[in-house]
């Protein structure tokens, strides 16, 4: 292959992102037909079609298929390279791109992101909420916060919490028009909100009774797909629900919300940043590690800690 033959990787592998010129263009700070223009003069030099282009849409050929499966990775470890080299006598900075669980936000996140970008002020950093992020590195992230059960096997882990407890929690007013449940088999005769999980599936409820797991069935009026949501439905009267013990902390302190069956609450593994961990970090990427470690201990109640700190 003659030289400069991949001239056009990095607009072809934008374009194949978002499945328009358009966007890529954004993104590459260039016009869309500047974007056209280099990957039809790709195409030329490959010799093969890499898009199907109509009015109304952009999808892959078979060789652009098979260039993007090849060219992706490769291209992600020299911009890591280029990266790495630049920010060895620097300070960190760009883009920072992160994905994170909304039930994470209030826990981790929004105490620390204005005095972390006050203290980089050359990163930018870029938040997506929410759980249809499954493939942080084709989806051009840097890393992303979940809780611990919801990772990948395949990505490097870093704790940021301690484990805590899932607890059952409902409003003092719920519990005075319906009762409180004393045992876990009570929950028939309650309105329980439930978690749509990653995968698709209603997750059940998940107790412990001595060294046994207890998964449970439950109905109520409501799903989500955020830990979030279903506490501020418990908060507003409208069930029970079952979520992580930071996230109603608040809460409990101030009475807002009841914990219920609390001797049977399951230990959850905590909270982590995930990433690919193919490259050396990126000194963008660790700086929001130190940052985050740094400060997430001071959000947790230490009495509700479990597993390693």
């Amino acid at each position: 292959m003659r030289a400069g033959a991949l001239d056009g990787i990095e607009t072809f592998l934008a374009v194949a992102r978002h499945r328009s010129f358009r966007k890529a263009a954004v993104d590459l700070g260039v016009s869309p037909s500047a974007a056209s223009q280099t990957v039809r003069a790709l195409e030329s030099r490959l010799g093969v079609p890499l898009f199907l282009r109509t009015t109304r849409s952009v999808g892959l050929t078979e060789a652009g298929e098979r260039l993007l499966a090849d060219a992706a990775p490769a291209f992600e470890a020299l911009t890591h390279a280029a990266a790495n080299a630049q920010g060895l006598g620097g300070r960190p900075s760009g883009r920072l791109r992160i994905a994170i669980a909304a039930g994470a936000v209030p826990i981790i996140l929004r105490p620390v992101v204005t005095p972390f970008l006050a203290a980089f002020p050359e990163i930018e950093l870029e938040i997506v909420i929410g759980s249809s992020v499954t493939d942080i590195v084709g989806e051009g992230f840097d890393a992303a916060i979940r809780f611990g059960q919801l990772i990948a096997p395949d990505l490097t882990a870093i704790r940021l919490t301690p484990g805590f407890r899932l607890l059952a929690v409902a409003a003092p007013a719920y519990l005075a028009a319906r009762g409180t449940p004393a045992r876990i088999e009570d929950l028939a005769g309650h309105s329980c909100l439930r978690l749509r999980g990653n995968g698709g599936a209603i997750d059940p409820w998940r107790f412990r009774d001595g060294a046994h797991d207890i998964a449970v069935e439950v109905r109520g009026p409501l799903i989500a797909n955020d830990f979030a949501t279903l506490r501020d439905a418990a908060l507003d009267g409208l069930g029970i629900a079952q979520i992580p013990a930071p996230l109603s902390l608040a809460a409990r302190r101030g009475g807002t919300l009841v914990p219920l069956l609390d001797d049977s609450a399951p230990d959850l593994p905590g909270m982590f940043l995930c990433h690919s961990g193919r490259h050396q970090t990126l000194p963008k990427l660790r700086a929001f590690i130190d940052h985050l470690r740094a400060y997430t201990g001071r959000f947790l109640d230490r009495k509700e800690q479990r597993g390693p700190g």
